[in-house]
This record gives C-alpha cells, sequence and structure tokens, in this order.
C-alpha cells in the first residue's frame, strides 16, 4: 500500500505494505540475475544526508513500529546485520507518515538517547504485535516506559528535548530525501533505495542490499 493511502481504516492491517513476503511469480528466476536499476532499486536523484564516517557505507533501515511487516523483517535483519562487512555502518530510521506515527518515533530516540535500544527495541515490536497494545500516543508509549523500568520523569523530559525533536525532524527529512512510501524499506548509501515491493520480497531486498554495498564500496 502507498503512503498516500493510508487511512485509519487500514492502519492495522498492512501497513504500508508495499512489502509482498509472498514469491511473485518468476522471483526465483529473477533472484539469479543481478539487481537491475528501476526495477530492484532506484538510485536517488540527489544523494541523501548520511551519518557515517568518512570510508563507510551507511546504511539505513526506515521501519514503524506498528508495521506487521517490520515486525516479520526483524529477525532477518537481525541475522543479515552479523554479515555485514567492517566497512558499512547501519541505523534505524523510524518513519512518520502521519502525526499519529510520532509518538512511536521519538519513543525509539527516547531508547537511543538512554541506549536501551538493544534491550528493549524489540519487546516494543512485541507488545503491539503480540500484547496488542497500540502505543500511538505519548501518554501511551511513555505508560510502558515506565513499566519497562524507565522512569515517567526522565522519560517525558527525553521525548520532548531538543535533542530527540531534532532527530525525529532529521529523520522525516530523510525518509522525503528517499521518497520512502512504505516500510520497512533500506536506503544505501545515500544513493541508493530498495523495499520488498521492489525486489519482490524481503529476502531479495537483502541480497539486493548486499549489491548496493557492493557496488558503492568500489573506489570512485
Amino acid at each position: 500500500m502507498r503512503r498516500r493511502e493510508f487511512s485509519n481504516s487500514t492502519l492495522a492491517v498492512a501497513a504500508l505494505g508495499g512489502l509482498a513476503a509472498t514469491v511473485l511469480p518468476g522471483l526465483a528466476q529473477a533472484q539469479a540475475k543481478p539487481p537491475a536499476e528501476g526495477i530492484d532499486y532506484v538510485t536517488l536523484d540527489k544523494p541523501a544526508a548520511v551519518e557515517s564516517a568518512p570510508g563507510k557505507v551507511e546504511v539505513v533501515e526506515f521501519f514503524w513500529y506498528s508495521c506487521p511487516h517490520c515486525n516479520q523483517f526483524e529477525p532477518k535483519l537481525e541475522a543479515w546485520l552479523k554479515t555485514l562487512p567492517k566497512n558499512v555502518s547501519f541505523r534505524r530510521v523510524p518513519v512518520s507518515f502521519r502525526p499519529d506515527f510520532e509518538p512511536q518515533q521519538r519513543l525509539y530516540y527516547v531508547l537511543e538517547a538512554l541506549g536501551k535500544v538493544d534491550a528493549l527495541h524489540k519487546k516494543v515490536f512485541y507488545a503491539i504485535h503480540v500484547d496488542k497494545q497500540l502505543l500511538n500516543t505519548q501518554d501511551l508509549v511513555t505508560a510502558w516506559a515506565e513499566k519497562q523500568g524507565i522512569a515517567k520523569a526522565k522519560f517525558v523530559e527525553l521525548y520532548n528535548s531538543f535533542p530527540v525533536n531534532l532527530r525525529a525532524r532529521k529523520a522525516t527529512q530523510l525518509q522525503d530525501q528517499f521518497k520512502v512510501d512504505g516500510v520497512p524499506a533500506l536506503g544505501i548509501a545515500g544513493r541508493y533505495y530498495t523495499s520488498g515491493s521492489l525486489a519482490g520480497t524481503l529476502e531479495r531486498a537483502l541480497q539486493v542490499t548486499d549489491y548496493l554495498i557492493a557496488q558503492a564500496s568500489k573506489p570512485k
């Protein structure tokens, strides 16, 4: 589903579903071919901002906690991250396509500021997709965080802080620079963009990302 087609009635159903996890016709044959620009991935007209150090290839995962495909993608992504070359840096960017996405976007950056992404990132997915918690308002994410042992006053302070405001604003700017229209999606080296809808499956999107990392790693 395209970003512009989002409505409250579709929120819990497909969550930006350009991410078909099923195998598309002819995909097995396509996987044997090198990824094709305009089919498996796109090249940005204007390079997007990167935060990686010089000499590093940055990979960005665009995600939304309430997206069922992002939830399904997480274990695949975690396994793939263990295989990354040393010249690759990785970061997550929570999207905010609508105002009610923002509480989860800010939740992620509060966890990042507290150094608790490793401990609680998966638990947010679990709370939403297994425990069926909404977590779509400041009060709801604050209450959830408090149950995880984060002091309410500290959480609220960070949630409304300048650094988290800045990170959230930059995240939204980056999703616009990459023209993200579905999640999960991957940005590579500030130049390339792929997703399950482009590559055919999320597994294939990771293979395409490997290819684009290799392309971006070549000496200029």
